[in-house]
């Protein structure tokens, strides 16, 4: 028996002859990282920012471009209209600050109290500033640096310490024998000191409160005691060390890695929590 032969073809009627050759526009939740293509331009990018009306996309040159959701865009070939990601409701767990304390939302900054915390350097300063910032500013705590505490004495006696304003000082290498240790034994003995709190942590830098973990190291190198410390250790690490902007360069590499109080030693926590306590105790 001779076969049939359909001249015209299959049917065409019976699929959707209308549909698009790429397919029909589906809805896609963006998110970020997901490449996206404009056809129209030809601009083809990685979704980097989700805004209120607006999606961010960035190519492999860096050049970026700013789309309203909505229909008008290839993933994967496909057209689809994008949509805003919905709104996460409210987690049940209370969110904390970067010390681990409650955070307590909606709170505005306390006007500045009268006591301080005073801290060897600007590194100090701003390490402390990342973890304890929220606590302060709800605390009203200022925290200020010093040049070293070779002069600590007299600006205790600058300070004038008194029950409602009292001072804390944050010292580097504070272990016994060492010449950070007697200056805060005479700022004890002083004239002040029951208003005063000395304390410190066994880093000969603050550098070294940072987890050596977080940069990638099992321990942070030893340097010779006729070594400029810092200068030891970016020149150990190979990184550049010739000038004072390759080591303010280094420490906001490593200021950059700390993310919360779990990135610190444990030696710094304790004296940190010591001083704010003591900086904002209830006057009997």
């Amino acid at each position: 028996m001779a076969a049939s032969f359909d001249r015209y073809g299959r049917d065409v009627l019976a699929t959707d002859w209308r549909a698009p050759a790429r397919g029909r526009t589906v809805d896609l939740t963006v998110e970020l990282d997901m490449v996206l293509e404009d056809p129209v331009t030809g601009f083809c990018g990685a979704v980097v920012a989700i805004e209120r009306d607006l999606v961010v996309l960035e190519d492999r040159f860096g050049a970026r471009r700013s789309y309203p959701f909505g229909p008008g865009f290839l993933f994967e070939g496909r057209p689809v209209a994008i949509r805003r990601p919905a709104r996460r409701a409210a987690s049940a767990t209370p969110r904390r600050t970067a010390s681990g304390s409650l955070a307590v939302e909606g709170a505005r900054a306390r006007v500045a109290r009268p006591s301080r915390i005073f801290v060897e350097g600007r590194h100090d300063a701003e390490l402390i500033e990342k973890v304890w910032g929220d606590d302060l500013r709800l605390e009203g705590v200022v925290v200020e640096y010093l040049a070293g505490v070779d002069d600590l004495a007299a600006i205790v006696r600058d300070f004038q310490p008194t029950a409602h304003r009292r001072l804390g000082v944050l010292v580097d290498h504070l272990v016994p024998g060492s010449k950070e240790s007697r200056i805060a034994e005479e700022v004890a003995r002083g004239p002040y000191g029951e208003h005063v709190l000395v304390v410190g942590h066994p880093f000969v830098d603050i550098w070294q409160a940072v987890r050596p973990q977080r940069l990638g190291l099992d321990r942070w190198p030893d340097i010779p005691r006729s070594e400029h410390w810092k200068h030891g250790v970016c020149a150990a690490l190979g990184w550049p060390h010739a000038d004072q902007a390759d080591i303010a360069e280094a420490w906001r590499r490593i200021l950059g890695r700390v993310r919360d109080y779990r990135d610190l030693e444990p030696a710094l926590l304790g004296r940190v929590e010591e001083l704010i306590d003591f900086v904002t105790a209830p006057v009997a």
